[in-house]
């Protein structure tokens, strides 16, 4: 799809398992944030379309048709889904840079093969899973089971729509649950290439809903009593409010929330595969990342060289309309997210910090909601952009004296969901890693890998996704007796 396609429009909802006609009335539109212009128009899913999709992940959980599907069955449905997402991922990459300002040339892989990849590494997983184990116990034998945790609300953002949606669903359908997803009104049409997936791979009736909606409709969703398990990625303040509202019926949940990592220079890094690692990270998705390396500490003997490396990368990066190849960063998703960005950096300057690059709108952009990249130097872990997550192409570059306080500068958030170090030793980097308070940490290079277990510490988050760990969060625990010598 490209600027000039016209209007993507869908006049259905996807509810368990097959598109039908909306409770109401209501729409989404879609705006480009390049153009300004609408570019897309679906249904607003109400209260009512909620209920039926609940209902019908319910039905079709307490019925067994999917829950008590042998997991070899299961697998190959999900593989099924897979190989198709695979098929269209150039096609899924171009619709969400449309939508979200993603530059496509790092969109295919951040937002398509990523996804895809979530959902192998989830097939891989469920390959070798033990759902019982004999076990010794005091009293006599026991048989511990593992068992699908029930209807699933997942709750995704816009920033990666179907990598985030795919880290929900592929464990929690390979687990044997039913799912309503919702998605974000920012991103809801690449929700629509999933669901004519999904429907063709022979999931069974009441499995899988989507529903597009804003807060209210998401808060009614996590508050149903239908639903027996919350998986919900998005802001701090979002996830401490589903929390309060899951707690009602005691609904269990998985809360993957913000980031403000830190990246860590020590003194005998090599700058060059320092800077160049880190960079890519610095500013992916047009800072719109939850585990974006934000917070870059440099020694302060190297500072100089560090930030005179780090402005220039900055200043060369590309900006422009995310659908041409040679684009580095986009626009930000929406008006608010632009205002917000400008924002801090109008509080990043009061507050002392020195603009090195960036600090405002791109003068070449005449339409669409663009902030340059911009790099704050000499900032203080105390001020508020080095505090609190920005979500916007805005990094803060601070020194450091020696190692330890490295370290304290790290920790010294209400965060901790992501983190780098980069230094010639690389053991020494291990016993940093060791020592900072966050649930994913790289040592001379960044990732998120998909059979490891992915989350924060503090405010970050609750629970983990990926791995076995992530996949056993869509499962309960069962223990059953047996009596002497069976």
């Amino acid at each position: 799809m490209d600027h000039h396609s016209g209007l993507v429009e869908h006049e259905q909802l996807f509810i368990g398992g097959e598109l039908t006609d909306p409770a109401g009335t209501d729409t989404i539109e879609v705006v480009s944030p390049h153009t300004e212009q609408v570019i897309g128009r679906v249904p607003h899913a109400s209260r009512a379309d909620v209920d039926r999709a609940v209902a019908a992940a319910r039905t079709s959980f307490d019925s067994g048709v999917w829950a008590r599907t042998p997991p070899a069955e299961r697998i190959a449905v999900v593989t099924r889904i897979k190989d198709a997402f695979a098929a269209r991922s150039e096609e899924i990459a171009r619709l969400i840079s449309a939508q979200n300002g993603t530059p496509y040339t790092a969109g295919v892989m951040v937002q398509s093969l990523a996804a895809m990849m979530v959902w192998d590494a989830a097939i891989t997983v469920a390959r070798d899973f033990a759902y019982e184990e004999r076990r010794a116990g005091v009293l006599g034998p026991l048989l511990v089971r593992r068992e699908p945790a029930g209807v699933v609300a997942a709750v995704v953002p816009w920033n990666v729509p179907q990598f985030t949606a795919a880290a929900k669903l592929a464990p929690a359908l390979l687990a044997g649950c039913s799912v309503v997803l919702k998605v974000s009104p920012e991103t809801p049409l690449d929700a629509y290439v999933l669901a004519e997936i999904a429907a063709g791979a022979g999931l069974p009736p009441g499995v899988l809903s989507i529903l597009p909606a804003d807060r209210e409709v998401s808060e009614y969703l996590v508050g149903h009593p239908g639903v027996d398990k919350v998986s919900f990625t998005g802001s701090v303040a979002a996830g401490k409010r589903v929390m309060e509202v899951a707690a009602r019926h005691l609904g269990r949940v998985t809360l993957e929330l913000g980031g403000k990592s830190a990246a860590v220079i020590l003194p005998d890094a090599d700058l060059d595969a320092a800077v160049a690692g880190i960079a890519p990270y610095a500013w992916m998705i047009n800072g719109q990342a939850c585990v974006a390396q934000t917070r870059i500490l440099a020694p302060r003997d190297r500072y100089q060289e560090i930030a005179e490396r780090f402005t220039a990368v900055a200043a060369a990066l590309k900006v422009g309309d995310p659908l041409d190849p040679a684009t580095e960063v986009g626009p930000l998703v929406a008006h608010r997210q632009q205002r917000r960005s400008l924002d801090y950096i109008a509080l990043g300057r009061e507050e002392g910090a020195e603009v090195l690059a960036g600090g405002g709108t791109p003068p070449e952009q005449k339409t669409g909601w663009y902030v340059e990249p911009t790099l704050f130097g000499d900032v203080e872990n105390s001020m508020r952009i080095a505090r609190e997550e920005i979500f916007g192409p805005v990094v803060c570059l601070l020194p450091y004296e020696d190692e330890e306080e490295a370290v304290r500068i790290a920790d010294d958030s209400e965060y901790g969901l992501s983190g780098s170090v980069w230094t010639a030793d690389v053991e020494r980097g291990i016993e940093v890693a060791r020592r900072v308070r966050t649930g994913t940490y790289s040592v001379n290079t960044f990732g998120i890998d998909m059979l490891g277990p992915f989350g924060g510490y503090k405010n970050s988050g609750i629970g983990r996704e990926f791995g076995p760990e992530g996949f056993g969060e869509y499962l309960e625990h069962k223990m059953i007796h047996l009596p002497a010598g069976a």
